[in-house]
Protein backbone atom coordinates (compact mmCIF):
# COMPACT_ATOMS: atom_id res chain seq x y z
CA UNK A 1 0.00 0.00 0.00
CA UNK A 2 1.54 3.63 -1.16
CA UNK A 3 0.22 5.94 1.08
CA UNK A 4 -0.30 9.69 -1.39
CA UNK A 5 -0.87 12.15 1.06
CA UNK A 6 -0.25 10.93 5.00
CA UNK A 7 -0.91 14.84 5.90
CA UNK A 8 -3.14 17.61 4.68
CA UNK A 9 -1.98 21.33 4.22
CA UNK A 10 -4.74 23.97 4.34
CA UNK A 11 -4.51 26.53 1.29
CA UNK A 12 -3.63 28.93 4.19
CA UNK A 13 -0.54 27.32 5.22
CA UNK A 14 0.08 26.01 1.68
CA UNK A 15 1.17 29.50 0.24
CA UNK A 16 2.43 30.43 3.41
CA UNK A 17 5.29 27.56 2.87
CA UNK A 18 5.45 28.47 -1.12
CA UNK A 19 6.13 32.40 0.18
CA UNK A 20 8.72 31.11 2.54
CA UNK A 21 10.20 28.93 0.05
CA UNK A 22 10.56 31.69 -2.56
CA UNK A 23 11.62 34.76 -0.29
CA UNK A 24 13.95 33.15 1.54
CA UNK A 25 15.42 31.62 -1.23
CA UNK A 26 15.79 28.24 -0.08
CA UNK A 27 17.00 25.32 -3.00
CA UNK A 28 15.01 22.99 -4.73
CA UNK A 29 15.77 20.33 -2.55
CA UNK A 30 15.00 20.95 0.89
CA UNK A 31 11.27 20.25 2.18
CA UNK A 32 8.75 21.28 4.81
CA UNK A 33 9.55 18.09 7.78
CA UNK A 34 6.93 16.94 9.62
CA UNK A 35 7.27 14.90 12.90
CA UNK A 36 7.31 14.69 16.48
CA UNK A 37 9.72 15.78 18.80
CA UNK A 38 10.14 14.04 21.86
CA UNK A 39 6.86 11.10 23.57
CA UNK A 40 4.02 10.65 25.51
CA UNK A 41 1.97 13.32 27.02
CA UNK A 42 5.47 15.64 26.27
CA UNK A 43 5.35 15.75 22.90
CA UNK A 44 5.42 18.07 20.45
CA UNK A 45 4.83 18.58 16.63
CA UNK A 46 8.40 19.23 14.68
CA UNK A 47 8.04 21.70 11.49
CA UNK A 48 11.01 22.89 10.21
CA UNK A 49 12.76 23.23 6.39
CA UNK A 50 15.12 20.32 5.84
CA UNK A 51 17.19 18.41 3.51
CA UNK A 52 15.41 14.23 3.21
CA UNK A 53 17.83 11.58 4.65
CA UNK A 54 17.80 8.25 4.35
CA UNK A 55 15.37 7.59 6.76
CA UNK A 56 12.65 9.61 5.42
CA UNK A 57 9.82 9.32 2.88
CA UNK A 58 9.26 12.84 0.74
CA UNK A 59 6.09 13.37 -0.76
CA UNK A 60 4.77 16.01 -3.04
CA UNK A 61 1.31 17.72 -1.79
CA UNK A 62 -0.30 20.40 -3.13
CA UNK A 63 3.32 21.12 -4.80
CA UNK A 64 5.21 21.47 -1.82
CA UNK A 65 7.33 18.43 -0.88
CA UNK A 66 6.85 17.25 2.23
CA UNK A 67 9.49 15.36 4.27
CA UNK A 68 8.64 12.71 7.25
CA UNK A 69 10.49 10.30 9.12
CA UNK A 70 9.14 6.80 8.32
CA UNK A 71 9.40 6.33 12.28
CA UNK A 72 7.04 9.14 12.47
CA UNK A 73 4.89 8.06 9.79
CA UNK A 74 2.14 6.31 11.87
CA UNK A 75 1.84 9.38 14.55
CA UNK A 76 1.57 12.03 11.68
CA UNK A 77 -1.11 10.01 9.57
CA UNK A 78 -4.26 12.41 9.00
CA UNK A 79 -3.00 15.31 10.34
CA UNK A 80 -3.85 19.13 8.97
CA UNK A 81 -1.17 21.80 8.95
CA UNK A 82 -2.62 24.92 8.39
CA UNK A 83 -1.81 28.64 9.29
CA UNK A 84 -3.01 31.56 11.65
CA UNK A 85 -2.90 34.81 12.85
CA UNK A 86 -4.56 35.86 15.97
CA UNK A 87 -3.55 38.91 18.66
CA UNK A 88 -2.01 36.50 20.31
CA UNK A 89 0.94 35.77 17.01
CA UNK A 90 0.84 34.07 14.29
CA UNK A 91 2.63 30.38 13.26
CA UNK A 92 1.91 26.88 11.98
CA UNK A 93 -1.36 24.99 13.78
CA UNK A 94 -1.40 21.02 13.27
CA UNK A 95 -4.75 19.36 14.08
CA UNK A 96 -4.45 15.14 13.81
CA UNK A 97 -7.47 13.59 12.55
CA UNK A 98 -9.22 10.55 14.22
Amino acid sequence: MTIQAPVQLRPDARDRIIDTLTTQKIPAEYGLRVGIRGGGCGSSWLLGFDLPGPADEVYLIDDVRVIIDKRHLLYVLDATIGYEESEDGRGFVVEKGG
